[in-house]
């Protein structure tokens, strides 16, 4: 059964505006991935668009279930806590691996400064 006919005009808008504004911050991420030149800017443009976008959509639906339940819905907080740890974490991990590999192939060299910290 939908329920989206009991909620409020304010609600169903502020709820639609994030959604939107979520879907389209993904969107832009995911379009950065198919127009950047090379890996190490490729990375940045899909976890910005997937933290910031699936932080808008998760907050649309706090909202959302929020108003139609009567009571404060907080389930979404602990998914949007796993999105926004995991999706940094993520980034590093393949940019250091990335590294570790144009090091190995000698196709990238480091800066003075970090070659004396390792």
């Amino acid at each position: 059964m939908i329920q989206a006919p009991d909620l409020p005009f304010w609600a169903a808008a502020l709820t639609g505006f994030l959604l939107l504004f979520g879907a389209t911050v993904t969107l832009i991420g995911a379009v950065g991935l198919l127009r950047l030149k090379n890996f190490y800017d490729r990375v940045h443009a899909p976890t910005l668009g997937a933290t910031v976008g699936g932080f808008a959509i998760l907050l649309g639906s706090i909202v959302c279930f929020s108003v139609l339940g009567g009571r404060p819905v907080t389930q979404e907080v602990l998914i949007g806590l796993f999105v926004t740890m995991t999706t940094p974490v993520t980034l590093m991990l393949l940019v250091r691996a990335a590294v570790h590999r144009d090091l190995a192939e000698r196709r990238l060299t480091l800066p003075e400064a970090e070659k004396q910290e390792d």
